[in-house]
């Protein structure tokens, strides 16, 4: 009986093998890029909103902070969305017949909620408390990206869950002081890992049990 398979199907079956298996881990890595990727992580994603709030004026030339209209944020799990009458504070009096403010007005007058798009957010199986967060000297910009250089709200960050066991495995290169949180212009100095370490004994943060399941996964 003549031989089905000549000498060289040996080798071509080596080298078919040996792409095949190239070729996948080179699909996966290309997955994994992917995974990582804006396309996927949205971030960059800025929405439009039904009015055009500019973080940059409010934040950098009126000199607001964070908490005038996010007031939960030291105290709630969550980051409120400022109501109309926060609005109406300053503006029953500034720009009161400004076309870009009258859907904000007609709020006011009529009771009905503005609907704004939310920007960040995380996953429905992941438990995240902004006070805890505050409270341990996290300031907003390590999650929220600086938001006062933005004329328009997007999101910054992955939200994915490495972005959060990075902090979680290495705190100290985050932490900043508590005075600091809500500084949107502040940067950690030359020696952040040693000023960070001694805050995450000062603030009790127990760094050995952050990468514990049941922290975010509740």
């Amino acid at each position: 009986m003549p031989q089905l398979f000549p000498p060289s199907a040996n080798k071509l079956t080596r080298y078919g093998t040996a792409v095949a298996i190239l070729g996948f881990g080179a699909l996966l890595w290309g997955l994994a890029l992917y995974n990582k990727s804006d396309a996927v992580t949205g971030v960059g994603y800025t929405p439009k909103q039904p009015v055009p709030f500019n973080h940059v004026q409010h934040v950098n030339q009126v000199g607001m902070d964070c908490r005038y209209c996010h007031t939960g944020v030291e105290k709630a799990s969550f980051a409120n969305i400022p109501p109309t009458e926060t609005c109406m504070t300053c503006h029953s009096q500034v720009k009161i017949d400004s076309p870009k403010l009258e859907l904000v007005r007609n709020s006011y007058q009529d009771g009905t909620r503005l609907k704004w798009e939310r920007v960040n957010q995380v996953a429905d199986y992941v438990y995240f408390n902004h006070s805890i967060h505050t409270n341990k000297g996290i300031g907003c910009t390590s999650c929220h990206g600086r938001v006062d250089q933005m004329p328009e709200i997007q999101k910054a960050k992955s939200f994915q869950m490495s972005m959060c066991l990075e902090c979680h495995r290495n705190p100290e290169r985050y932490v900043r002081p508590k005075e600091q949180v809500f500084n949107p212009a502040w940067q950690p100095p030359a020696n952040q890992l040693e000023v960070g370490a001694q805050l995450v004994k000062d603030y009790h943060i127990k760094k050995g049990q952050l990468e514990n399941c049941a922290v975010c996964h509740r």
